[in-house]
């Protein structure tokens, strides 16, 4: 394990104690440098100049399994990501709390101008199988994650109970369906959103990525069910809420 060493204090500040970056991370930037940022640099140079101007937003999981710069094979400046636990957006609330998912959204449809906005959902995800499961543990006397994970009861309301034969997994992925539905429903309260949604200049969709077979669904404008891009089936018993 690398020592720890401390900075020095500044401006009455306590010290703040900071180690070097882990071993596997330098080495996948060694990797990086020496095999990706030849083919990169002339892209990057002109990002560094000019700014980025990505056309699509993605609202994802924090999940590692879920990286969205990955799972759409995009290189750099290609699309502008902000994740959270469970991919969750918040309704319009202007008030003087902190909001890092809208400050993103509002930053990426006022500055950035992007023209789609994706709410990507994730199989096994940990925060909407904790609410199903009625898990109220909190990890901290802040339980900031049981706090955030309020957003998704809207959803489950929608969604119903639990059915009698219906296992907590099962009910779970379909909570995971419709917390993408309700999301979008989210984005629609936030007035330069819903503006530019009506004009026709920014466009929402839904999709939802299954860790275990690498299959990504999107959410079927007509019928409200999420449908296999590439076959256009439908994951087993998810149906429109």
């Amino acid at each position: 394990m690398s020592a720890i060493t401390e900075k020095p204090a500044r401006q009455g500040r306590p010290a703040v104690p900071v180690a070097p970056l882990p071993e596997h991370l330098l080495h996948g930037y060694e990797h990086f440098r020496d095999e990706r940022l030849p083919h990169e640099r002339e892209r990057l140079f002109e990002m560094a100049r000019s700014g980025q101007k990505p056309e699509t937003m993605v609202i994802a999981c924090c999940d590692s399994r879920v990286s969205p710069e990955v799972i759409f094979d995009c290189g750099p400046g290609e699309i502008f990501v902000v994740r959270n636990v469970a991919n969750l957006v918040p309704p319009y609330a202007p008030d003087d709390a902190y909001h890092g998912t809208s400050a993103a959204l509002e930053f990426a449809v006022q500055a950035l101008k992007v023209q789609h906005i994706v709410v990507m959902g994730h199989g096994r995800c940990g925060g909407v199988h904790a609410f199903a499961n009625k898990s109220s543990v909190a990890l901290s006397p802040g339980d900031f994650i049981g706090k955030w994970m309020t957003l998704i009861s809207p959803a489950a309301e929608e969604l119903g109970e639990q059915r009698p034969d219906e296992t907590v997994d099962a009910y779970a992925k379909r909570l995971e369906f419709q917390s993408i539905r309700t999301s979008l429903d989210n984005l629609m309260t936030f007035p330069c959103i819903s503006t530019l949604v009506e004009r026709g200049q920014l466009v929402l969709h839904g999709a939802y990525f299954e860790v275990a077979t690498g299959k990504l669904h999107a959410l079927d404008p007509d019928t409200g069910d999420f449908r296999n891009v590439i076959d256009g089936s439908a994951p087993a018993a998810i149906v429109a809420a």
